[in-house]
């Protein structure tokens, strides 16, 4: 039909079509049905029309330039992601560089020539980021568990931990010891004047600076506030420099004028020989702010801690044939173009390539999310990451060596690079905020001058004006409250690991599930048998000895209804559970000349040929097959269902259906998200025969069939043109839609990759929590948005006590215990309670 060959792409997709193109619409080529229903109802894309967006980064590399990814431990807001862009981009041979604190990833695009990655690692381990190769960090963690948890676990991010453990205890210690004289001295002192109590009378005078007592003062807390401040306070003072320098003010900024006024302005009391002393104010705000933020990342680890635990679907060794067909066990590293390696059954295959040797079935849902094994034969392509379930595989090595899972990993980093994070509410604030304070603190000094005041009597009012006047509990309020919503949510079994999903959530107008292993269980099971029993003992008896994923399923219903009278038939599901207790299951039968074959399996039970699989496999042995089993069996594919065939001596007399069930509670889920305005689409590499049943749910606009992983990814992209989109998977192949999308929710049977994409992992296979997620969404709001407005409660006090001429160090510490006080009860409560 087409004579363009091999070399024309999907238009979807983007990736090569072999052979002749789906039939396609005015808007084609495509390489599957699934692309042309994407372009026919979220329409046509081409290159030269669409919008940048974070999935164009995962295009192709230009000749001569290298693509490095970077983890940075430090980021935490766009501006982080402004600053590192920006040293990325002074370095020479870079010619493009993306940053996200969302994944806390860099790209960079660069000529490895003139700047070698570990160049970029040292260039970008600075001002307080710790920069570091994503293979070097996945390397240098635990053997197992996810890329994340691994990056996460790793040396350098481990050292990164401690250090803000120790600069919290630092604070603490300190604070503590120097706030000792405060509490049990100076207080009281401050107090005396104003209150007639005859043991406030012994502290009258007490603190005096004037001579040599005060000098000593200042040398003792000057220096030992000074290392409180930069070294406890040293992430909020690198913040506050970065936000000056890129120009976008933020929380950090907030609580730096605080601290660094507080201090300067005590050092010129004690010079002045005033006892308004306001080093405690340093070292509370300091420690405070500091020892939320160690609570938050202690929140995220134990969060992360809380991941699926799952071995990634990559390969590092591969047994390689030579001329002999003897093997030799090597690297995949050192596989070349053309090279024969020998996958047994139920092993991994490590590369892409072509079956050469007999055929087989391989499981290939790590890649397309297809629930049922695939029949490979001679010349048949053969995808990296599937699973060899019947038979051996001989794959002729493909050009370049590469695997399906390892492309589809690049295109998960690519796409996380570019995923720019929200800016936080209380940062877009304080980008206000601090223009509006340094201009009143400015305004202050100017009137004393005018005034008649002196310089250094200038100097201290704007200090004393940046006190009152900034609202530095606002760099409290959102990490309080990320780090408790963060807690509540993981106690209900929901584990977030960005913020940002708190403000992306709300906005969510369609949410995308994947089916194999989302919607369904992803598990085969029996869920109709039509056959007699001394049929299924038969079948029973050969799928014993069979290493199909089904064979399982079949043996443990066949063996419950043999075994069982009562056993339910017709559309119930069977399973071992439902044999009474005591059953006998069939006697052994005598099973020769077994032979195992790409959709089925063979031999002589009893003396009697017998034969279990597809129709294929019943006319290609000549057998003959009823009208009725012929019609219940091409009637049972859909939902993704097999039709498992059972016959003897020639002719089929039976039939055994296993099936992709539906998980519990799917459809109250998808109900429950189309009352609230949200659109549901289903996507899957499955074929259309099994989303007919979601089809036909009201709650679902959408079902795409038969979209390849790069599919997906471009289905939500294009949904992402007017709307903004949450996607639902489990499955390797999800990963990068996890990532495209605006928010990604993988649930807990998923894959390792699919927990790396993902924003928010469902810990538990209960999709009624991705419901929760949206009722938690809101109520993460209602708290953000309290903990800012009691972040004003310091400025609420201190600005009427100021203006009074009454600020002094005790107000200064009530007005922090009050505003303090209140934004820890607030986010102490339990959030799904409010």
């Amino acid at each position: 039909m087409s004579d363009a060959g091999p070399t024309r792409e999907c238009n979807v997709c983007r990736q090569p079509i072999a052979g002749d193109p789906i039939a396609s619409n005015s808007d084609g080529p495509f390489c599957s049905t699934g692309c042309r229903e994407i372009s026919r109802l979220l329409g046509d894309d081409a290159p030269s029309d669409r919008p940048a967006t974070k999935s164009d980064t995962d295009r192709s590399v230009p000749d001569g330039v290298t693509r490095t990814f970077l983890r940075i431990d430090g980021m935490y807001s766009p501006t982080c992601e402004a600053y590192l862009e920006h040293i990325a981009d002074t370095q020479s041979g870079v010619v493009a560089a993306e940053a996200s604190y969302v994944t806390e990833t860099v790209r960079v695009d660069h000529d490895a020539d003139a700047v070698s990655a570990d160049d970029l690692r040292d260039a970008l381990s600075r001002t307080g980021y710790t920069a570091f190769l994503r293979s070097d960090a996945i390397a240098d963690g635990n053997a197992s568990g996810t890329r994340r948890s691994r990056e996460a676990d790793g040396l350098r991010k481990r050292r990164s931990d401690e250090v803000l453990g120790l600069r919290y205890a630092a604070g603490i210690v300190f604070g503590a010891f120097l706030m000792v004289p405060y509490v049990a001295i100076m207080y009281p002192a401050h107090l005396a004047p104003y209150f007639d109590a005859a043991f406030l009378k012994a502290f009258e005078g007490a603190f005096q600076l004037s001579g040599g007592s005060g000098f000593l003062f200042l040398r003792i807390y000057f220096v030992l506030t000074a290392i409180v401040l930069f070294f406890t306070g040293m992430p909020v003072l690198r913040g506050a420099y970065i936000s000056l320098k890129m120009r976008r003010p933020t929380t950090d900024l907030l609580v730096a004028f605080t601290v660094v006024s507080a201090f300067c302005y005590g050092t010129g009391a004690v010079l002045l020989g005033d006892n308004n002393i306001f080093y405690d104010l340093t070292l509370v705000v300091a420690a405070v702010v500091s020892g939320v933020s160690f609570y938050e990342t202690s929140i995220k680890q134990r969060a992360l801690e809380r991941l699926t635990e799952l071995t990634v679907s990559q390969v590092d060794s591969a047994r390689r044939l030579d001329d002999g067909d003897d093997a030799t066990e090597v690297a995949v590293d050192s596989l070349d173009p053309g090279d024969r390696i020998l996958v047994r059954e139920g092993e991994r295959i490590p590369v892409d390539g072509t079956l050469v040797g007999d055929g087989c079935s391989v499981k290939e849902a790590v890649v397309t999310g297809e629930a049922l094994p695939v029949a490979k034969r001679t010349g048949d392509t053969i995808v990296g990451g599937g699973v060899v379930t019947d038979g051996a595989a001989v794959v002729e090595v493909g050009d370049p060596v590469t695997s399906s899972v390892d492309r589809i990993t690049d295109s998960l980093w690519s796409i996380q690079s570019a995923d720019h994070g929200i800016r936080r509410r209380a940062d877009a604030l304080a980008y206000r905020l601090a223009t509006l304070v340094a201009g009143v603190a400015v305004a202050v000094g100017v009137w004393v001058i005018v005034s008649g005041g002196s310089l250094p009597a200038s100097v201290m009012a704007v200090l004393l004006a940046l006190l009152v006047a900034t609202p530095w509990a606002l760099g409290l309020a959102t990490p309080l409250s990320v780090a408790t919503s963060i807690r509540d949510a993981m106690e209900r079994g929901i584990v977030v690991l960005d913020d940002t999903i708190f403000e992306r959530l709300r906005e969510v107008d369609v949410v995308v599930f994947d089916k194999t292993g989302t919607l369904t269980t992803g598990e085969m099971e029996v869920v109709e048998v039509d056959a007699s029993d001394e049929a299924l003992a038969d079948a029973a008896a050969l799928e014993r000895r069979a290493a199909h994923p089904a064979a399982a399923a079949i043996v443990s219903a066949i063996d419950s209804k043999t075994g069982d009278a009562t056993a339910r038939t017709d559309g119930d599901h069977i399973d071992g559970s439902d044999a009474e207790d005591g059953a006998t299951p069939p006697a052994g039968r005598d099973v020769r000349d077994f032979r195992t074959h790409a959709t089925g399996v063979s031999g002589t039970v009893d003396g009697r040929d017998a034969l279990v699989g597809d129709l294929d496999l019943f006319a290609e042995r000549g057998w003959t097959v009823p009208s009725e089993v012929r019609a219940k069996a091409r009637d049972a594919r859909g939902f993704g269902r097999l039709p498992v065939v059972i016959g003897r001596d020639g002719r089929a007399n039976g039939l055994v259906v296993v099936g992709d069930n539906p998980r519990q509670g799917w459809l109250d889920t998808v109900t429950s998200l189309h009352e609230r305005g949200i659109e549901v689409a289903v996507l899957t590499g499955d074929n259309e025969e099994a989303t007919d049943f979601f089809a036909e749910q009201e709650a679902v606009s959408y079902v795409f069939a038969d979209v390849p992983p790069e599919g997906k990814t471009e289905a939500i992209r294009r949904f992402q043109r007017d709307r903004r989109v949450a996607m639902v998977g489990d499955g390797t192949n999800d990963a990068p839609a996890l990532a495209q999308a605006d928010l990604g929710i993988s649930l807990g049977s998923g894959t390792a990759l699919a927990a790396d994409a993902a924003d928010i992992a469902i810990v538990d296979d209960d999709l009624s929590l991705v419901k929760t997620t949206f009722e938690f969404a809101r109520a993460a709001r209602r708290r953000v948005r309290q903990n800012v407005g009691l972040a004003f409660a310091y400025n609420a006090i201190a600005i009427p006590v100021a203006l009074g001429g009454l600020f002094n160090p005790v107000t200064a510490a009530i007005s922090v215990a009050v505003c303090g006080g209140l934004l820890a009860v607030n986010s102490s409560r339990d959030l799904f309670a409010e």
